[in-house]
């Protein structure tokens, strides 16, 4: 199946080219993400595509938190998607209670379902991604004027890729899967 091995060949790129990603690729992209599911169909993630070297050199000074590594691929890479959510619709019920026990930790979720749908579509224009997860959130939504009604989920650094790196060893199924017996 074509799908299958999408997820299968898809890569964390870390090493990019300097040719830019079009704006019509990225419509495609995002166009494709939006068919992440979502809580209730609440489709809170949104993308901010950061593509002025100043704006991204100027977060991987100030925003990762001292992580090196992390600043060196944003000090690399062409695009920057900063992952947003809007905040209090995942999880909530219309009066404001939660829907579960997992309060507002829905919207991570969907948010992570959303940075995998979007990096596959990304793979698939044969656009590379990698997800970063340190950085200062406040500092990243302050820094790219982030509606206040938002919370950064994530960072993404894109561009075409400058590398085809091996995939990582996998955990066998036997390790990874629980099959309880029919009763």
């Amino acid at each position: 199946m074509e799908m299958i091995r999408g997820i299968k060949e898809r890569r964390s790129i870390r090493s990019f080219t300097d040719q830019p990603v079009p704006d019509e690729v990225w419509q495609e992209i995002v166009s494709a993400a939006s068919y992440a599911p979502s809580w209730k169909n609440t489709q809170i993630c949104r993308y901010t595509v950061l593509r002025a070297r100043e704006k991204i050199d100027e977060l991987a000074s100030a925003a990762v938190m001292g992580f090196e590594h992390n600043a060196e691929i944003l000090r690399n890479c062409p695009s920057l998607v900063v992952l947003s959510y809007q905040n209090g619709r995942c999880g909530y019920e219309r009066d404001g209670s939660f829907s579960t026990s997992k309060g507002d930790r829905w919207q991570m979720f969907d948010a992570g379902i959303a940075a995998q749908t979007f990096c596959l579509a990304a793979s698939a224009y044969g656009v590379g991604t990698v997800i970063l997860g340190i950085f200062e959130e406040d500092e990243i939504a302050k820094r790219i004027h982030l509606p206040e009604q938002e919370t950064v989920a994530a960072l993404i650094a894109a561009g075409y890729p400058n590398e085809t790196p091996q995939a990582p060893k996998r955990k066998s199924v036997e390790e990874l899967l629980r099959l309880e017996e029919n009763q």
